[in-house]
């Protein structure tokens, strides 16, 4: 304990007759506390005996006669106002004849301190006992399987704790030099690999605990550290958590030490934007914790914090949380015995596919009576005495190969599909199928093939050569009088059109293949060249050469010479020039649909928007995609992208990821070869549309727009939309329609101009109305938006439109749903803290810490069965429609739940996946 005399008053003022003197010095620690001696120090000794750690500062003014105490702080920068109360009350009870400058201030300044002593003490003493009660609570409870140091992905996935040890063990033989393993390569050891800043701070405070400083541990302390680290009990978790701040383990927490385990979390979250604002964080945090304002926080305080989680979760708007109120009894929907589950599976796999079924059904019903008319019809021929049922199967198969190279054209009629969408052939034809049943149809064709050419050259043509002269002569005939040789028939018209017909589709099948078209094969250079949708895209225009060589070679026939029984161009003729018609629409369609940039922002994690002029007379919904080519990257190329901006937008818009080198040319030609404003980073528009000056602009052209499954949604009451990274686009437009139809009605009628907002350029908003005055019909009343998204800077591509949504959504009809798989889990230690930050600043200021908009973004991945769940049971009785953009890996999980929901809930799920 350091004590000082000073002549000087505390307040400023002299005394008079007071001796001017002032002196600092040091008790020694064999004085003892005599209980009301008259030594003065001695007492004031046995005051810091109570706690080492702390001096404090007592500074008295000496007269004459007497002593004043003028103030008692602390040696330490951190206030301790509770503390110098106590000391001061303590003094002046044992010492009455210490007195103030001024007797009457000073009983009244007394009387003040111990009051805000008492109160402020006490404040914190009742939420102390708050808190104790809060552990009780069925929310706390939930949370107290929270701040989990080794979570399921970090883990070893085992059942038992020695099974999780052999585990780590393994990792540091592995890691190990000399038998210890370095304090950087601790977190290697307990599976955070990725979370190395934050395990060395784990690592740090199990050291402290042991009175240690080490760099290295052995494995019998690896083994003390690993037990410690997963340990079951939350208030062993708690205090590590809590250790982990508390570098100088005093017990406390100060704002400081809250900002560095803020940073140390976000580093291990990799968010960098967060790190930068850490500081702010740390005070919401010391805001929220220490309304004292006595500069700490503690342990149980902390506690509190994590155990109120679910009550600071709740204070989001609804549109950003579950929907709370939700029967979670679903039991009632669920059969009772094996007949009714029965019955029940049947139902659900006849409503989930009766559409696919029929067409399927049809298709094989009309192959089979192709391949038995013409197989019977040879049968009966004189060519069969001398090739027997090899023939007869060829020219089946050949039959069936006619009836699908017609078909396989049909799925690909865009135009077409679009119209026919809008029609009642929707309710019964599975549209969102197409692309499915055009490769279905073209391994038919592959089968097809195979049985036609291989019975061809394996046997009838080798049994033609090898016939007797009997035989042969009844088809004489048909070869000149001359028997054919095997080469012979090889070389003729009929054999060469066959074999570049194979060798062609073999080609343009091959690469249309998934691990070429995608790039998942490597090829050395310069067959490099041979994977990727360049490959894929050209090679499919051999088959036009296909469609040339099959007219040829269904008319040079050997046993068919009359013109209207070669059937090969009567199956062809139709389709074919359905498509030709198709395509050359297109052509003179995207001539005329030419368009002009307005806008190109350069958006985080590698996308960009471009909005461009409607062109006239264009017309599209929600849902729906346009193709784009960039005749001066490549007059041949065309990319589908889906349509971000509504129907009733005088703009178009489409947000592009970069994922090959025909968008990095793209984007390189509109933001660094043009004149075109530019946004690097948040994408902002500021600029009235018509007002940009188009020079020297690239030219642009669009085709479309094209139907799509996401257009169905007017199909439905309530919608599931999910969309995984850039797979939003598609529903982006749907939120922003159905944002337009829950305007309030006058403000439907009236004319409104686009708004605009600095944050995004997607915070375009348009009236409700078509361009002929008339109200949209709008069926879909309710809409739960999934966005699932890897990267924090995802956020920004349609902030506008999540902050529109927030703002005009006054009914609660659209629920939205942010989540960031790059976070770990919200139970998980590491993402505890930004979870806690996140959910103080979204009920304090209504804005997300990630996304900058008033939804709060959850961490990790959705749980889709709790998601489907709740949506069954908060709309019973009603046909949801699902539809999702994304990976085809989760395509499988989405799809499987929507079947046996429907199958276990009165809700019928209806799954939709976005196919390009």
């Amino acid at each position: 304990m350091r004590l000082s005399a000073s002549s000087s008053s505390s307040f400023g003022r002299h005394s008079p007759g007071r001796s001017n003197y002032s002196r600092s010095f040091e008790l020694p620690d064999d004085l003892d506390d005599t209980g009301g001696g008259p030594m003065l120090p001695i007492f004031l000794n046995g005051l810091s005996q109570s706690n080492p750690q702390d001096l404090v500062e007592v500074t008295l003014e000496l007269e004459e006669d007497s002593v004043v105490v003028c103030s008692v702080t602390p040696t330490r920068d951190e206030p301790r106002l509770e503390r110098n109360l106590s000391v001061t009350s303590r003094i002046r009870r044992k010492f009455p004849w210490l007195r103030s400058t001024s007797n009457a201030s000073d009983i009244s300044m007394e009387e003040e301190m111990q009051v805000e002593e008492s109160r402020v003490m006490s404040a914190r003493d009742a939420r102390r006992i708050g808190a104790r009660l809060q552990r009780t609570r069925s929310s706390a409870q939930q949370a107290l399987k929270g701040l989990r140091f080794i979570s399921k992905s970090t883990s070893t996935r085992a059942c038992d704790a020695e099974e999780s040890w052999r585990t780590v063990e393994a990792r540091f033989h592995s890691v190990s030099k000399d038998g210890l393993v370095a304090r950087e390569d601790f977190g290697e050891c307990i599976g955070m690999v990725d979370s190395k800043e934050f395990a060395v701070g784990i690592f740090d405070a199990l050291a402290r605990r042991r009175r240690q400083k080490i760099a290295k541990i052995t494995k019998e302390e690896l083994y003390d550290y690993w037990l410690q680290i997963s340990d079951q009990s939350f208030d062993a978790r708690l205090q590590i958590f809590f250790d982990m701040a508390d570098s100088n383990e005093d017990g406390r927490i100060t704002r400081e030490e809250v900002q560095e385990l803020i940073m140390l979390s976000a580093s291990a979250n990799k968010l960098s934007k967060l790190k930068e604002q850490a500081e702010e964080y740390a005070s919401l945090i010391m805001e929220e914790l220490d309304p004292e304002n006595l500069g700490y926080i503690e342990l149980w305080q902390l506690e509190t914090l994590l155990l109120q989680r679910d009550t600071y979760m709740n204070y989001s708007r609804p549109l950003s949380t579950a929907s709370v109120g939700w029967s979670q009894n679903l039991s009632s929907f669920r059969p009772k015995n094996v007949m009714q589950r029965v019955t029940g599976t049947l139902r659900c796999l006849i409503l989930e596919n009766w559409q696919r079924g029929w067409i399927l059904l049809l298709w094989f019903i009309v192959m089979a009576g192709l391949f038995a008319w013409k197989f019977n019809q040879y049968r009966n021929k004189a060519a069969f005495q001398a090739m027997g049922y090899c023939l007869a199967t060829a020219k089946g198969a050949a039959e069936t190969l006619k009836l699908n190279m017609a078909l396989i054209l049909l799925p690909v009629c865009r135009n077409t599909l679009t119209w026919l969408r809008s029609t009642r052939a929707r309710s019964f034809i599975p549209f969102d199928d197409n692309i499915n049943f055009h490769k279905t149809i073209a391994c038919a064709i592959a089968i097809g093939i195979f049985i036609h050419a291989g019975t061809h050259l394996g046997c009838d043509f080798p049994r033609l050569v090898n016939s007797s002269p009997e035989e042969f002569a009844l088809i004489a005939s048909d070869f000149g009088n001359k028997r054919p040789t095997y080469k012979g028939l090889l070389s003729g018209v009929e054999g060469v059109t066959g074999i570049a017909m194979v060798a062609l589709m073999a080609i343009s099948f091959t690469l249309a293949t998934r691990h070429f078209r995608r790039n998942v094969v490597r090829l050395p250079a310069p067959f490099n060249r041979l994977t990727g949708f360049n490959a894929f895209w050209y090679s499919h225009h051999l088959l036009g050469l296909v469609y040339i060589l099959l007219f040829v070679h269904g008319t040079c026939l050997f046993f068919t010479h009359q013109w209207d029984q070669k059937s090969a161009w009567m199956y062809i003729s139709v389709p074919l020039l359905l498509y030709i018609a198709e395509r050359s629409v297109r052509t003179c369609r995207s001539e005329h649909y030419s368009v002009k940039i307005l806008k190109v922002s350069v958006l985080p994690g590698n996308v960009f928007s471009l909005i461009m002029s409607k062109p006239q007379g264009f017309k599209c919904e929600s849902g729906q995609y346009i193709f784009l080519q960039c005749p001066t990257i490549s007059p041949f190329e065309w990319h589908p992208f889906s349509i971000t901006s509504a129907p009733g937008d005088d703009y178009l818009s489409v947000h592009i990821r970069i994922v090959g080198d025909w968008t990095q040319e793209l984007k390189r030609i509109f933001t660094e070869g043009s004149d075109l404003p530019s946004v690097i980073g948040r994408a902002k528009f500021g600029t009235l549309l018509g007002q940009i000056e188009q020079r020297s602009q690239p030219r642009l052209l669009v085709d479309g727009p094209y139907g799509a499954p996401a257009q169905d949604y007017k199909n439905y009451d309530v919608l599931l939309l999910v969309g995984l990274g850039i797979g939003a686009t598609p529903f982006i437009s749907i939120l922003r329609d159905l944002l337009n139809n829950t305007r309030p009605e006058e403000q439907q009628y009236s004319t409104t101009e686009t708004s605009r907002s600095d944050d995004s350029l997607n915070s375009f908003t348009s009236s409700s109305l078509t361009p002929g005055g008339k109200k949209k019909s709008q069926r879909a009343k309710s809409a739960h938006f999934y966005w699932v998204t890897r990267e924090p800077g995802s956020f920004e591509w349609f902030k506008g439109v999540m902050n529109e949504v927030a703002e005009m959504d006054h009914k609660g009809q659209i629920e939205l749903h942010n989540y960031l798989t790059s976070v770990y889990e919200e139970y998980d230690a590491r993402s505890t803290l930004i979870t806690m930050v996140q959910a103080l600043n979204h009920a304090k200021h209504g804005v997300d810490i990630l996304s900058g908009t008033r939804v709060r973004t959850h961490f990790a991945r959705p749980n889709w069965k709790e998601v489907f769940t709740k949506i069954a049971s908060k709309h019973p009785y009603t046909t949801v429609g699902v539809f999702y953009c994304g990976m085809p890996v989760l395509a499988k999980q989405l799809k499987k739940l929507s079947y046996e929901l429907s199958h276990k809930t009165s809700t019928r799920f209806e799954f939709h996946k976005e196919y390009f």
